[in-house]
C-alpha cells in the first residue's frame, strides 16, 4: 500500500491513465477524477496529499477547484494546463497552486515535480510539537542540536543517520519507499544507491533498538520499505 495518496484531476483519460501507471511504480496511492465537481466530491473521502490539477475541465474548471480547495486544504496542488501564457501561470499560482506544469510533459517529469512538492511540504508541515524535538519512549530526538537521546543518554549520529532517522520519526506509522527516504536524507539526488538507505538503517537501529534483529522503532515493510511504529 502506498504511503502518499494523489488525486489526478483530468478529463482526457489517455494522460491520466499514463501519469497514474508512473505514479503507482512509485508507490503511490492514485485516483482519477474526469471533471471538476467529481475531484470535490471525492476530496473529503479520499484525503490526497497532492493533487495534479487540469485547468481545463468539464463542469468546473481547474481554477474553480483549485480556489476553493484552498479554503481547506493547504496540500501540494500542481496545476496542468495547454496554455502557455505567462498570464495563466501567474494566475494559476495566484490561486494557490505551488506549481504549474505545461502540456506536453513526460511522465518522469511529473513524479519529479510530485516528488518535491511532497518533500517540500513534509518538511515545512511538521506537528508543531515536533518542531524543536521528537520524543518516544527512550528516544529524542533535538533537531536544533542535532542531537539523539537514546534511554536518556546522548548517542553519536553522523549527519545521514541522524536526517534519516528524523524523517521516519516525524511522520509515525506512514510507509516510505527506500527511494523516498533517500530523497528527504540526501536532497536532490533522486537517483543515488538505494542500498544506502539500507546501510543507514541497519547503523541506526544497532544504535536505537535494545534488540536490533527484532526492532520496536524502525519497522520493515516487506517489498515496499519503512516505518517508524509511532505505537509504542
Amino acid at each position: 500500500m502506498a504511503s502518499e495518496r494523489i488525486m489526478i484531476v483530468e478529463d482526457e483519460p489517455e494522460i491520466a491513465e499514463l501519469i497514474k501507471d508512473y505514479l503507482e511504480i512509485e508507490r503511490y496511492e492514485v485516483l482519477i477524477c474526469p471533471d471538476g465537481e467529481e475531484a470535490l466530491r471525492s476530496f473529503s473521502r479520499f484525503r490526497p496529499q497532492l493533487i495534479l490539477l487540469d485547468i481545463m475541465l468539464p463542469l468546473l474548471d481547474g481554477m474553480e477547484v483549485c480556489r476553493r480547495i484552498r479554503t481547506e486544504s493547504d496540500i501540494p496542488i500542481i496545476m496542468l494546463s495547454a496554455k502557455k501564457r505567462d498570464s495563466d501561470k501567474i494566475l494559476g499560482l495566484g490561486l494557490g497552486a505551488d506549481d504549474y506544469v505545461v502540456k506536453p510533459f513526460s511522465p518522469s517529469e511529473i513524479v519529479a515535480r510530485v516528488k518535491a512538492q511532497l518533500r517540500r511540504f513534509n518538511g515545512l508541515n511538521l506537528p508543531s510539537r515536533q518542531q524543536d524535538t521528537v520524543v518516544y519512549p527512550g528516544l529524542e530526538l533535538d533537531l536544533k542540536a542535532y542531537e539523539v537521546r537514546v534511554r536518556n543518554e546522548i548517542v553519536h549520529f553522523p549527519a545521514r543517520e541522524f536526517e534519516v532517522l528524523r524523517f521516519l520519526a516525524a511522520h509515525p506509522n506512514q510507509v516510505f519507499t527506500r527511494e523516498q527516504i533517500f530523497g528527504n536524507a540526501w536532497g536532490g539526488h533522486e537517483y543515488g544507491d538505494l542500498n544506502t538507505v539500507t546501510v543507514h538503517i541497519k547503523k541506526i537501529r544497532e544504535k536505537i533498538e535494545t534488540d536490533p534483529a527484532n526492532p520496536r522503532y524502525i519497522l520493515t515493510i516487506r517489498g515496499i520499505g519503512y516505518k517508524f511504529h509511532g505505537g509504542i
